[in-house]
């Protein structure tokens, strides 16, 4: 890092300014993410969390089930009807 040179205290006073309002971004930047951070783990977003993957998985696996027993139905349906 190259040291600064400064000509006038203005120009110093400018420069605090800018970091302090850097540094007050930072924090609160940090205050937001450990609040997102506390709500994913509430209680009511795991269980939302884990019902929405229980029903994507179930629903996923429902239709593949349907896609496998849908043509042995209807085939049963057809040996019924002829008697075999």
């Amino acid at each position: 890092m190259q040291t600064k040179k400064y000509s006038s205290y203005a120009q110093i006073d400018r420069e605090l300014e800018i970091l302090k309002v850097e540094k007050e971004i930072s924090y609160q930047k940090l205050v937001l993410s450990v609040q997102k951070t506390k709500e994913s783990f509430s209680f009511l977003n795991i269980t939302s969390n884990v019902v929405d993957t229980v029903k994507s998985t179930f629903f996923s696996s429902y239709g593949t089930i349907l896609r496998l027993v849908i043509p042995i139905i209807i085939k049963w349906f057809r040996n019924k009807k002829r008697g075999n």
